[in-house]
C-alpha cells in the first residue's frame, strides 16, 4: 500500500475527543502532505480547552507513523484554530482538579449512584486523590451510600468544606437539607443549587472528581455539559431494551454536546446467588455489550446483581473498599477509566 493511502488510514485509527469521530473525518488533520522522499507533515487543529488531549493525539500520531516503512520524516504542528459551535459557551474546569468525569443514565433505578460511589472508592485505592459529587438535587443518594449525615461547614461563609468519607472528598445537596426534606424547586433553582455545590466547594487538589448525575437529560445535564470542562462521561444501563432505549437517548445528548464518551457499563448484568454461587440471567444479559458494539463505544464493565453489593450499600460502606470477588469488577472499571484518561 502506498504512503498516500497508508498514512490517512493509520491516522483514522485515532479518535477526536471532541466529536468522538476519527481525526480525519472530524477535520482535525489539516494540510496533510507526503513528499516523494517520504516526509509527512500536517497540523492537528484542536479546541483550546482540549489542548491536553491534543498533545496526546500528536504523540500517538508520531508513534504510529514512525512505525511505517518508507517514512523518512514526520512534522506535526498542533494548533488551536478549530471553531467551537457558536451556541456552546466556553467550558471551564475546577482549580486544582485534573479530571472531571460524569456518571449518567437515561433513567432511574439502574444502579447509577451505587456504581459512581464504588467507582470513586476504587479510584481512591489507586492512590489517587478523588472527589465525589452527588448532583441529584431531588433524590440525593450519596449520604446513605456512604453512611454520612453531618452538615457541611464553611470557614468564610462563602466556600463549603467537603465531607471526608472513606478516603473521598464528598458533597451532596442531601447533606444540606437532610434526607427527609423534599426539594420542591423549579428548574432555575435546581441549576443554581447544582452550580453552588460544584463551584463553591473547597475541593482542593484532586486527580479526579466523579459527578453522580441525576437520571435523564434535564437541566442539570445541560448545565454541566455546557459549562464544565469534562474529561468524559460514563453511561450506566441495565440489559433490558427499555433501559437501553433511555441510555441511548442520554448518550446521544452528550454526543451532540460534544462530551467525550468514556464507555458503557452494564449494571445488574446477571444474578449471582450468594448461597449456591449459581449464575442466572434475570434480564437479557449482554444487551449493553451489543449496544456498545453497534455504537462503536467501549464496554467498560458488566456488574452482577449480587446480595453483597446491596448489603454494603445499605450499610454505607462501599463494597469496593472490601477484598471480595464482588469488589474486583469495580477495581477493574476504575483501572480502565484511569488508563483512558491518561
Amino acid at each position: 500500500m502506498s504512503l498516500e493511502l497508508l498514512v490517512p488510514a493509520t491516522l483514522k485509527t485515532l479518535i477526536d475527543p471532541l466529536s468522538q469521530k476519527d481525526i480525519i473525518s472530524a477535520g482535525v488533520v489539516q494540510g496533510l502532505t507526503i513528499t516523494h522522499e517520504g516526509k509527512v507533515s500536517f497540523s492537528l487543529e484542536v479546541n483550546t480547552e482540549y489542548m491536553k488531549e491534543g498533545i496526546k493525539l500528536k504523540e500517538k500520531a508520531e508513534s504510529l507513523l514512525s512505525q511505517i516503512q518508507g517514512i523518512s520524516g514526520i512534522q506535526i504542528a498542533l494548533t488551536t484554530q478549530r471553531k467551537v459551535h457558536s451556541n456552546t459557551p466556553l467550558r471551564k474546569g475546577i482549580p486544582e482538579v485534573k479530571h472531571i468525569i460524569a456518571v449518567a443514565s437515561g433513567k432511574g433505578g439502574v444502579g447509577k449512584s451505587t456504581t459512581a460511589v464504588n467507582l470513586a472508592s476504587a479510584l481512591a485505592q489507586l492512590n489517587l486523590k478523588v472527589g465525589l459529587l452527588d448532583g441529584d438535587i431531588y433524590g440525593p443518594s450519596l449520604p446513605r451510600l456512604l453512611g454520612i449525615s453531618q452538615k457541611p461547614t464553611s470557614d468564610d461563609g462563602k466556600m463549603i468544606n467537603p465531607i471526608i468519607a472513606h478516603g473521598l472528598k464528598c458533597m451532596s445537596f442531601g447533606l444540606m437539607i437532610g434526607e427527609k426534606m423534599p426539594a420542591i424547586w423549579r428548574g432555575p433553582m435546581v441549576q443554581s443549587a447544582f452550580q453552588q455545590i460544584l463551584w463553591q466547594v473547597k475541593w482542593g487538589e484532586l486527580d479526579i472528581l466523579v459527578l453522580d448525575l441525576p437520571p435523564g437529560t434535564g437541566d442539570i445535564q445541560l448545565t454541566l455539559s455546557q459549562r464544565v470542562l469534562l474529561s468524559g462521561v460514563i453511561i450506566i444501563s441495565t440489559p433490558q431494551d427499555l433501559a437501553l432505549a433511555d441510555a441511548r437517548r442520554g448518550l446521544e445528548m452528550f454526543r451532540k454536546l460534544e462530551i467525550p464518551i468514556l464507555g458503557l457499563v452494564e449494571n445488574m448484568s446477571y444474578f449471582l446467588c450468594p448461597h449456591c454461587k449459581g449464575r442466572s440471567e434475570i434480564f437479557e444479559h449482554g444487551g449493553v455489550r451489543k449496544e456498545a458494539q453497534s455504537l462503536g463505544i467501549r464496554l467498560l464493565a458488566e456488574i452482577p446483581l449480587h446480595m453483597a453489593i446491596r448489603e454494603a450499600s445499605e450499610k454505607g460502606t462501599p463494597i469496593a473498599n472490601s477484598e471480595t470477588p464482588e469488589s474486583m469488577v469495580y477495581h477493574a472499571l476504575a483501572q480502565k477509566i484511569w488508563e483512558n484518561l491518561n
